[in-house]
């Protein structure tokens, strides 16, 4: 699988439009800079997290763990009978 541009840019847009945008349209009040702080930090918190994730799919650590049987039945349905000794 290789890394694909879009999913990536789409995702960075949509988390920028949160952290850099959104902090410029709040109300003004007396909690204003701490809104402004909570939607920066979320921005980047779960942009961070996803881009983690999402390239975490691209090589994974561990494969699946089957055991003999399951991988005769596969090898049998798939047509590679293997000869169990």
């Amino acid at each position: 699988m290789a890394l694909a541009a879009l999913p990536l840019i789409i995702f960075t847009v949509i988390w920028g439009v949160v952290g850099i945008f959104l902090p410029f349209v709040v109300p003004k009040g007396p909690n204003r800079g701490i809104i402004q702080c909570i939607l920066m930090l979320t921005a980047a918190c779960c942009w961070l997290f996803w881009l983690c994730c999402y390239l975490a799919q691209m090589n994974p650590l561990i494969g699946p763990a089957l055991n003999k049987n399951s991988i005769l039945i596969i090898a049998k349905e798939w047509g590679n009978n293997i000869e169990d000794n």
